[in-house]
């Protein structure tokens, strides 16, 4: 099971200072939406200069030219790049098409997606490596949790699954029961006092 950054700040400057701060507890180091939407592709350069043994995920959220905008990404650095789950099967196809010839990973993002677990199975079968099982933060504000769609895409598919949505460290447990390939916090340990500590905290929870 692997821990997963998620880094929805606006600025370079400070992704690279958290990422720096808790590089020993996480294994992806991801560059949210916000991120590379405020940035551009220089954060990604960035982030691969100084992170060179960490994989780095981008959090494109493509919905349409998934070959194109997968294309770009990996050739900056990117390992993951994720694609919604409720884009067109042909843009899917095209940023796995994409990851093929790069050698490296696609996510299908099943936010909005009305069922995830049918969908996931679509995903694998156009050969995506992982999905995603996401509250977004509008939808966390309304109360939703990603681990009521857990369990059943999980079950669902044999490829990996990724699971992000307000998940912090007394959350975890339950999380963890669920047996996710991916865990992804971002707010609990970059809005915390001392990152590094609540990242070492939900390392130990989640174990090596």
């Amino acid at each position: 099971m692997r821990l997963q950054l998620a880094l929805d700040m606006l600025s370079s400057d400070a992704a690279l200072q958290v990422a720096k701060a808790v590089e020993q507890y996480v294994d992806i180091i991801e560059i949210g939406t916000p991120l590379i939407k405020h940035e551009g592709l220089g954060v990604v350069h960035l982030l691969r200069r100084h992170f060179s043994q960490k994989a780095i995920l981008v959090d494109l959220k493509t919905m349409d030219v998934g070959q194109y905008e997968a294309d770009f990404a990996f050739a900056a650095g990117a390992d993951l790049v994720t694609v919604l789950g409720v884009a067109d099967d042909a843009t899917i196809a095209g940023a796995v098409a994409s990851a093929s010839a790069h050698g490296k990973s696609v996510v299908v993002d099943l936010i909005n997606v009305a069922d995830k677990a049918a969908r996931a199975r679509q995903a694998q079968a156009l050969g995506a490596q992982f999905v995603g099982v996401h509250s977004g933060i509008d939808q966390q504000k309304q109360g939703h949790s990603p681990l009521i769609d857990l369990q059943a895409v999980r079950e669902a598919v044999s490829i990996g699954v990724l699971v992000a949505g307000g998940i912090r460290l007394e959350t975890l447990p339950e999380v963890l029961r669920l047996n996710p390939d991916i865990v992804v916090v971002g707010g609990a340990i970059t809005g915390a006092g001392d990152p590094a500590a609540a990242a070492k905290a939900i390392r130990e929870a989640i174990g090596r």
